[in-house]
């Protein structure tokens, strides 16, 4: 026997992304979430295609990862599709320390995070 599934969360017209434990500081991945936050996809994947960041590449990958999902497993339409959400959480923090000048230590905080990339297919004519 198992659990019984769960209703979906998402609306019909909306397909989802999640990329788990992204090696970069939540704050500095929310920045290049928002440069693509209500932006039609095509738009979105050319900023992320020639920004400069490091983490845009994985940004990039999610949102092709949301396109693909929404057309292959909710029949979506591409050409509609614009980001309705980008949301980005904290995740795990590995600490290490580096070792100092007369026996003391120094922390390091490497800070992991997570990101959800929801499109959503445009009603009429947009």
């Amino acid at each position: 026997m198992s659990k019984p599934s769960l209703p979906r969360q998402l609306k019909v017209n909306e397909a989802m992304a999640v990329v788990r434990n992204l090696r970069t500081s939540p704050q500095k991945l929310n920045l290049v979430a928002a440069l693509i936050r209500g932006k039609k996809v095509e738009r979105a994947l050319n900023d992320l295609t020639f920004n400069t960041r490091r983490i845009s590449n994985d940004v990039r990958k999610a949102l092709q990862s949301a396109i693909a999902n929404a057309e292959n497993n909710h029949q979506l339409d591409v050409n509609r599709l614009y980001v309705a959400e980008c949301s980005v959480g904290t995740a795990m923090v590995m600490k290490r320390f580096h070792a100092r000048a007369r026996g003391r230590g120094a922390k390091i905080i490497k800070p992991f995070a997570h990101l959800r990339v929801v499109v959503r297919e445009a009603e009429g004519d947009e």
